[in-house]
Formats: structure tokens, sequence, C-alpha cells
């Protein structure tokens, strides 16, 4: 099956939004082994659609229209697709019946307009809106496979999990069931990660493997089909163990939905070990975000930004004369920093932060240039990092590498 994802929207055009659906919708194909060559993005304009819709026939059998489902009059996407296909317009009777209970919630006047959401091209397969009002829709016409989807991520997310994914699945794959797990990379970027596993990967048949890149992250998609969800589960452990037998060290943990600071905070509450930091160049973003995690309370105590070498002084007590002789960007200043904040907080481990962000060089250090130290009872060191990018990039990717030096310490100290 090829199929081709049309996203409708002139604030796509416009750059006004990113196309994130579109990303979403294609990595979800791809897991159900369905190809995806093409994709487009068109205004909201009737005739320019018509002729997306006439383009996608030319070389897919599964098109996928994301947008243009609401009650206003750039909204044109299933009226279109309706008239592309010779075919009325029809009211689904659930969808209406979702509509006026929320005009009667809200005490609203039902709209002709609105009433617009609860309709799809006659003959059409609805596909239920759990979270919101514009129906979609799969049509099916000379053997070729429409889909109506909303633009809203609130509204697509789910509808595509819990709809689209189940349908195409058992159009591609009959009774047979897929099984997905996800393995997550820090510190291995998606070509090296490719490169170790390529073997596995060119003599995939089942299950099969498929990497992604994320915020400076990396993750491997493993997955079987099988007769029976334990059944596919059995196939995918064995590779998985393959996998990390190769890159096992730069593995954290499972999950689409997963982060370093989650499973951070995690391993610090199966420790009970806490954490504090001192950062200089991340200027408190570390400590933001591992107090963005539930439940990190218990663990986190607070820390300290020091942003100059007399802050360095002031408050994590370090000599300022010896920290302007080291450097601020130094091995010996990011062990200071470390070990200072530890022993002021009384805390298990202390993570300390100093570079340049960019973006150019400072006292003769070059931009990119990175210090993480990591402080425990037992031991103190630090290690130089040189991430390339903007400023941004710097301090974010600084960020993360902390959080995995902190979770890789805790989990060699459980061994």
């Amino acid at each position: 099956m090829q199929a081709e994802i049309i996203a409708v929207g002139t604030e796509i055009l416009l750059g006004q939004i990113v196309n994130s659906n579109a990303s979403v919708l294609a990595r979800q194909l791809a897991d159900l082994g369905i190809d995806s060559l093409n994709q487009q993005v068109v205004g909201d304009n009737g005739p320019r659609l018509d002729a997306a819709i006439t383009l996608a026939e030319s070389r897919a059998d599964l098109i996928i229209l994301i947008g243009g489902l609401g009650p206003t009059k750039d909204d044109l996407s299933k009226q279109t697709l309706a008239a592309h296909l010779g075919v009325e317009l029809a009211v689904d009777a659930p969808s209406l019946a979702t509509l006026d209970a929320y005009a009667k919630q809200w005490h609203k006047v039902m709209t002709p307009n609105n009433r617009v959401q609860a309709m799809l091209p006659a003959g059409a397969l609805p596909l239920p809106n759990t979270v919101g009002l514009a129906v979609g829709a799969v049509s099916v016409k000379d053997n070729r496979r429409y889909v109506l989807l909303p633009g809203p991520p609130k509204e697509f997310t789910p509808m595509v999990a819990t709809q689209l994914v189940p349908y195409l699945a058992r159009l591609v794959h009959g009774d047979a069931v897929l099984e997905s797990r996800v393995l997550r990379f820090f510190g291995i970027g998606e070509s090296l990660l490719a490169t170790e596993l390529a073997d596995l990967i060119d003599a995939q048949t089942n299950p099969t493997l498929a990497t992604y890149i994320k915020d400076a992250e990396v993750t491997l998609r493993i997955t079987a089909k099988a007769e029976t969800p334990a059944a596919a589960q059995a196939l995918i452990d064995p590779m998985e163990q393959t996998v990390l037998n190769r890159v096992g060290q730069y593995f954290y943990g499972y999950g689409d939905d997963n982060s370093l600071e989650g499973e951070l905070v995690k391993a610090l509450a199966e420790a009970r070990c806490t954490i504090t930091a001192a950062e200089s160049l991340t200027a408190g973003a570390f400590q933001a975000t591992l107090a963005g995690v539930p439940g990190v309370s218990e663990w986190f105590k607070g820390g300290f930004v020091t942003y100059s070498n007399h802050t360095k002084a002031t408050l994590l007590g370090l000599n300022e004369a010896t920290v302007d002789a080291d450097g601020a960007v130094s091995e010996q200043t990011a062990k200071a920093m470390a070990q200072a904040a530890r022993e002021k907080v009384g805390a298990d481990l202390g993570v300390s932060f100093t570079g340049v962000a960019g973006p150019g060089p400072n006292e003769g250090v070059e931009a990119g240039t990175v210090w993480i130290g990591l402080a425990t009872a037992d031991s103190v060191t630090a290690t130089i990092y040189h991430f390339p990018g903007s400023r941004q990039a710097v301090r974010a990717r600084a960020v993360k590498t902390g959080l995995f030096t902190a979770l890789q310490a805790l989990r060699q100290a459980a061994k």
C-alpha cells in the first residue's frame, strides 16, 4: 500500500504553525509497513485541494487529508473530497448528537455551519472524534481509500491512535497483531546507531527496526507481527537483547513519551538518593528540567546558579582568586562547583556546568566547550565536551548530558 499525506491549511504555508501532524502520521504509517513516498501541503482553497487529490491519485492508493474539517468557510476538506468523489455530504447521527449535547451543555445555538462538523461524504466510514466535534471519515472508491482527519493535534492524535491505526492494521495485516517497543538512546547519533545495527536493519523481516532522531536523542522502534501480543513480544525480546549487546551503553529507557529527566528521578527514588546542581553555563536550566518531573521534590532540594566568578565564591564558597587562575571554564572549577554544591546542600550527588555557549569564544575558550562535573561521596570527576550548534543548542545539549551523566552514575552504583 502506498500512502500520500495532504496537509490542508493556509497557516501551514505561511509558516504560522508547524506541520507536526504529518510527522506523527508518517511514523505511524511506517510502523504499519505502509509506504509514504510523497507529502503535500495545500492552502484553504477548493480547486487547489482538488488538484492535490488528483495528483495523489496518480501515485497512491491511500490518500489522507489532515485539517479543514471545522465549521468556518475556509474549512473545505470534506466538501472538496465529496465533490471529487461525486457524492453528497451526509449527516452522521452519533456525531450530530454529540454536537447537540455540546450546544445544550453550553447554552449555545446550533448554527447550520456547525452541523457540517457532523457530516461526511455519503457512504464513508465515520471515525469518531472522542475529544472534539469534527468527525473523521474513510471513503473507498475504485480500490482507493481517502481519509479525512481533523487538524488540531489534540483531536488528530487520539483519532489516529484509536480509530485510523486499528483500521489500517486490520486492512494490512488481517487478524495478525502488531507490537512495538521503543528504546531510547543518548550520546550516540542516528547515523552511528544505524551503522552499529546495519546488518540487523538490512536483514530485517520480522521484527523490523526503525531509527528516529529527536532533540539530540535517538529512538529505535522494534516492531513484530504475530498471532498474539505475547508471541509478538517474544520475537522482540531477542532482538532487543542483540541491540543492547552492541549499543547498551547509550540506552536509557523505553517508550515514546519517556525522558532523561523522568528516568533520572525514577533512579533517584529507587536508590533513595538526593541531587543538587551548580550551574554557570546553563543558568538553572538543569534544575528547571528536573523540577518539571512530578515527585522530584523528595530527591531535589535545590541548587545554585553561579554565573559569575564572584557568585561562585559567595554562594559556593569557592576561592575567587583560584577560579580566576584556573579559569571559570576548566576541569578544576567544574569539580569544585560540583563538590561545593553537594556539601552545602547535603546531597548524595552534585552536578555542575561551566562552559562557553557562544556565539563566539570567551577568554580564549572556543564556543561549545563545556565541562560537566559530578561529585559523589566517593569521587569528584569532570568531563569536557565540545557541542556544536547555536548558543541555545549548546546549553540544551549540556542539560541532557548532565541528566545522562547522573543517571549513569546511579545505575553503575546499583550494580
